[in-house]
């Protein structure tokens, strides 16, 4: 997690916007900005601001083709079908680029919190997977299941995550969910 020139938050504040929930959110919102190849600096960075990250954003074009490089190598821990496939997509991403696990408060501007990337100032691509893979790897360790899924619309690859018991979900969103549901009534009274 990157913190260029934060107030320091109230703990409450910053445990809210930095769960694990909230970095694997931030991981799916990013990994689907990122897989557009039309998506520029300024759209990264509003999501960024979006999933808690505090102004000044330093983000280059540069990061961006960093974290663009990263995006792939995320989805596919998404779009496994099962625990064990995720588990090993996952661990391979660990064993390839993470760092030791370290604690950092940035200079005493936030509280205490993992990473897993080489330094607070790490290259945008190496912190946006070292983060990702961390919060990924918790909740498959909290929920003993993959992460989320891909979404099963044609017209549409975005990622998603798994929340809560239920049915399985297919869809990233329920306009897709909807446009599916749709067609396929088309398709059967056609």
């Amino acid at each position: 997690m990157r913190y260029i020139g934060l107030v320091p938050p109230r703990n409450d504040d910053w445990s809210t916007r930095h769960s694990v929930l909230a970095m694997a959110r931030r991981t799916a919102a990013l990994v689907n900005a990122l897989t557009d190849d039309s998506t520029g600096t300024e759209t990264v960075v509003a999501v960024l601001r979006e999933h808690g990250e505090l102004d000044p954003i330093d983000l280059t074009g540069d990061g961006v083709t960093e974290m663009r490089g990263v995006a792939p190598r995320l989805h596919a821990v998404f779009a496994a079908d099962h625990l064990d496939l995720a588990a090993a997509r996952l661990n391979r991403l660990l064993s390839e680029s993470a760092g030791p696990l370290r604690l950092t408060a940035h200079g005493g501007r936030t509280p205490w919190h993992p990473h897993l990337d080489s330094d607070d100032d790490a290259p945008w691509g190496e912190w946006f997977l070292a983060s990702s893979c961390l919060a990924l790897t918790v909740l498959i360790w909290d929920r003993q299941r993959p992460p989320g899924g891909v979404c099963a619309s044609p017209s549409c690859r975005n990622v998603y995550l798994t929340q809560g018991s239920g049915p399985a979900r297919r869809y990233c969103s329920r306009r897709c969910a909807t446009r599916e549901r749709v067609a396929a009534h088309r398709r059967s009274h056609a």
